[in-house]
């Protein structure tokens, strides 16, 4: 059942989130006094329609997409042509290009009120430093509690999804950071260095959860990497790991118990299996990391007028920040850091991302919607962005053809038009067909 809600969840979100894009186009051709044929809501033969001022409203059978028609058409559904003043094609350019944008800006829109609603129900996220760790990198520098991130290795940051991928995604655990911080008592600027210590650790090589409240007071594992055992896994699917060299793994310093095994040696699993103990040697394997660098961000309550101008600072800053992600995902891919089907994502991949979403059991509904509302909040905004693309089918198109217009001072000849159109047919299949690929590939790899 978990991936027909997924379905369902994935149908829904899309549809409002293209029906505010195309009715970004009806609000603003109804404003400027431009004929307006038909609001659709999804495709296909019509559920339910009715007439207004006009207007044709109906909703379609099949959930995939929307669409407003500025023409109309004849029984056979050609387009006929028409001089009319009030016809979309028929009207200044200036006109048409401001209609074509109206749906990206919704979807603009739609994406900062949606994160603006988020930091009212969950916090303010900030860029101020909360406390950190002791043996964290932060500790050793000159920072205060409350100083603001300003920037990360020279790079400005706005809001906390910037920092986010620029100290997660962008740079790796081992690299040390320059960061520069704003100071909460004098407003000054000063940087700090943060030096990773690199480390070795044992490690089990199992996916588990850690909740040990059943019969046997270990750890479920779900599942062992391939590696665990020289290649060899003991531990499956379903054991309860509950000791490792005599240890209990409910004691309080297991962690700091595994730090003292070296590599090359074995230690013993207890665990058991279909209700049976067992005891049986592993060997022992190390992986490398670095101590937490120690940048926790402050969450504040939503509880004053000064925190929501803030709140909606930080909202409206999210669409150039997904930009800026946008960009700096394609330079990992171009710089060969990332695989490419990693990046790209089409309906199918969506679909898993919320499966994982909601089949997730160690989540509570409240953290699951907060997951679902935040992806709606980036999908919107990616929208904005897909349908810039000057693709046919897509508002970029219409944009570039109106600019060149505007720029050249006369309509585009009807052979230009058509080849424009043609490749950027190809341009669009191949873009729906790559996102599916990269979909089916990371589902593979998974």
């Amino acid at each position: 059942m978990g991936i027909v809600w997924s379905i369902i969840v994935v149908i829904l979100m899309l549809g409002v989130l293209v029906t505010i894009h195309e009715l970004g186009h009806f609000w603003v051709a109804t404003l400027l006094k431009i004929k307006v044929y038909e609001v659709s809501v999804f495709v296909g033969p019509k559920l339910f329609h009715w007439k207004k001022n006009g207007v044709e409203f109906s909703i379609r059978a099949i959930p995939l997409g929307a669409y407003v028609r500025f023409t109309d058409v004849d029984e056979e559904g050609k387009i006929i042509e028409s001089e009319e003043p009030s016809l979309l094609i028929n009207n200044p350019r200036w006109k048409r290009l401001l209609v074509a944008l109206a749906g990206p800006f919704m979807n603009v829109f739609l994406g900062v009120v949606i994160f603006l609603l988020l930091f009212c129900f969950t916090g303010v996220p900030t860029l101020d430093l909360n406390y950190c760790p002791v043996d964290s990198q932060l500790y050793a520098t000159d920072y205060t509690p409350g100083d603001t991130v300003v920037k990360v290795n020279g790079e400005r940051v706005y809001n906390a999804l910037d920092f986010y991928v620029d100290t997660q995604m962008i740079a790796t655990e081992y690299e040390p950071m320059t960061v520069t911080l704003r100071s909460k008592q004098t407003g000054e600027l000063y940087d700090v260095y943060l030096e990773p210590e690199i480390k070795t650790r044992p490690m089990l090589g199992i996916v588990c959860y850690q909740d040990t409240d059943n019969k046997y007071n270990g750890w479920l594992i779900d599942s062992s990497y391939d590696t665990q055992n020289a290649g060899n896994p003991i531990l499956k699917n379903g054991d309860y790991l509950v000791s490792v060299e005599g240890k209990p793994v409910t004691d309080p310093d297991f962690l700091e118990f595994l730090d003292t095994l070296s590599e090359g040696d074995t230690m013993t699993f207890g665990y058991y299996r279909n209700g049976e103990y067992h005891e049986e040697e592993c060997i022992i394997s190390l992986t490398t990391f670095a101590n937490d660098r120690g940048m926790h961000l402050v969450r504040y309550k939503m509880n004053s007028f000064e925190r929501f101008t803030r709140a909606l600072g930080y909202a409206c800053k999210m669409p150039a920040t997904t930009f800026k992600i946008t960009v700096k995902s394609l330079s990992l891919v171009f710089g060969g850091k990332e695989e490419v089907y990693n990046m790209v994502s089409g309906p199918v991949g969506v679909t898993v991302a919320v499966s994982d979403v909601v089949s997730d059991e160690s989540d509570t509904v409240a953290q699951k919607i907060y997951t679902l509302v935040n992806m709606a909040g980036l999908i919107s905004i990616g929208l904005m962005i897909t349908n810039l693309l000057p693709i046919p089918g897509l508002d970029g198109n219409q944009i570039v053809l109106i600019a060149i217009e505007m720029i050249i001072g006369r309509k585009i000849s009807k052979k230009a038009e058509d080849v424009i159109n043609v490749v950027g047919f190809f341009m669009l299949i191949a873009l729906v067909l790559f996102a599916l690929t990269s979909d089916i590939i990371r589902i593979i790899m998974e």
